[in-house]
């Protein structure tokens, strides 16, 4: 019951996460958008002189016009819209998630002992720490004199946080360490707006409220941040829903896999990004960002692609296998997880609703239990102890018996 419940607190939580993140990320997109689409103003009527440029647009059947200040208007209005609460209730959320899948499980979810036979409670500490440290020397970086260079500063992070992706390989399961590189791009991202942009922003309308000349410092800093935080979402995203293809995180060099879709992700963001700016403004902006990030998701879809049954048959065919000691191993290695009443603790279901009681139910998805089984993806955290051997007895069972590429 207590598994059963918590996996309901898991859905709603997990529901809550796309729902702010929905909100977050598309006010973020949205402003982005808005800022690349401003204009000189419009319009017969007297227009403020601190107006720097607006927008006209139309939608839901009205018209809207959206006006950006140099600075502040002369007074200013009784009510401001603020925008944090998204972020700070996915970070929250997502940090919850975390807690209930990859700490409370870690055994299953975090920790792969080929990988490193980390203790429960030093597999957590690690993560944390990595979390903390990611947030740490970034912003480290930004307010260091570097934070001057936009392009040393870009590349010093990407070099940081390509080193940060391969350790954590080094350290956790594959589906783990997606996961912690993702909370520590998210942590960094929600700090950015906790630490620096409304801090930024709040000073600005104390500056106003007082009558002082506001100091664009802060402004100038919670713009380079906001600027980072866009280019970090698609790498998040991805990271979102990579554990549900374990192609990517049980790749062998998954630390690779992770850093290429992590880059084309930018790529594509930087893409969206130079698409909002005026034609004329445009040029080798829009296409070379589109192009590398085309090429490197091309190339790691090349990269992980399965082996062809000519190459397979060129290797020699695989030994013939007992039928029933295949049926041995799925019934101690992959039963206790895959049956309509699974033993395993931790699991009221099968997981995916896989069955796996009989071989024809095995044969009935040999695609994905191939796929599953030479990833090393399954069992789960290898909770059930398969063997090198048995692995590799199952996968000749099938007809392929090749490991991970």
């Amino acid at each position: 019951m207590v598994t059963y419940l918590l996996d309901w607190f898991a859905l709603l939580v997990r529901w809550v996460h796309v729902i702010t993140g929905i909100a977050w990320i598309g006010a973020s997109f949205y402003f982005v958008w808005l800022d690349n689409h401003l204009q000189a103003p419009f319009g017969g009527e007297r227009i403020d002189p601190g107006v720097a440029g607006e927008l006209w647009a139309v939608h839901g059947g009205g018209f809207y016009r959206s006006q950006k200040y140099r600075v502040a208007p002369a007074v200013l209005p009784p009510t401001l819209h603020w925008f944090y609460w998204e972020a700070y209730s996915t970070w929250l959320s997502g940090f919850v998630l975390l807690c209930l899948l990859y700490f409370l499980r870690a055994e299953a979810y975090l920790i792969d002992p080929d990988v490193a036979a980390w203790s429960k409670p030093a597999a957590i500490a690690i993560a944390m720490i990595s979390l903390a440290a990611s947030w740490l020397v970034y912003d480290g970086l930004c307010r260091s004199p570097l934070g001057r260079h936009p392009r040393a500063l870009a590349t010093l992070l990407s070099l940081a946080l390509a080193a940060e992706a391969w350790g954590l390989c080094q350290l956790f399961s594959g589906r783990g360490a997606f996961m912690i590189f993702g909370a520590a791009l998210g942590t960094i991202m929600v700090a950015n707006v906790l630490f620096v942009i409304i801090p930024g922003q709040r000073e600005l309308v104390r500056a106003k409220s007082q009558g002082r000349d506001p100091d664009p410092t802060p402004g100038l800093r919670g713009k380079q941040r906001s600027v980072h935080n866009t280019y970090f979402t698609l790498p998040v995203l991805f990271v979102m829903i990579s554990n549900h293809y374990a192609m990517t995180y049980g790749a062998r060099y998954n630390w690779l896999v992770l850093i290429a879709i992590s880059f084309a992700g930018a790529c594509i963001r930087a893409w969206f990004v130079a698409r909002h700016k005026p034609a004329e403004r445009r040029g080798w902006a829009t296409v070379l960002p589109a192009a590398l990030g085309v090429l490197t998701l091309a190339a790691v879809v090349v990269a992980l692609a399965p082996l062809h049954q000519q190459e397979l048959a060129a290797r020699g065919a695989a030994p013939a296998v007992d039928p029933a000691r295949v049926q041995l191993i799925v019934a101690q290695r992959c039963v206790p997880c895959h049956a309509q009443s699974p033993t395993q603790a931790g699991f009221t279901a099968p997981p995916n609703g896989l069955v796996f009681e009989t071989l024809d139910q095995v044969r009935a998805h040999l695609p994905e239990v191939q796929q599953q089984l030479a990833l090393r993806a399954m069992p789960l955290g290898n909770l059930t102890g398969m063997t090198d051997d048995e692995r590799a007895t199952v996968l000749m069972w099938i007809g392929h018996g090749v490991l991970r590429r």
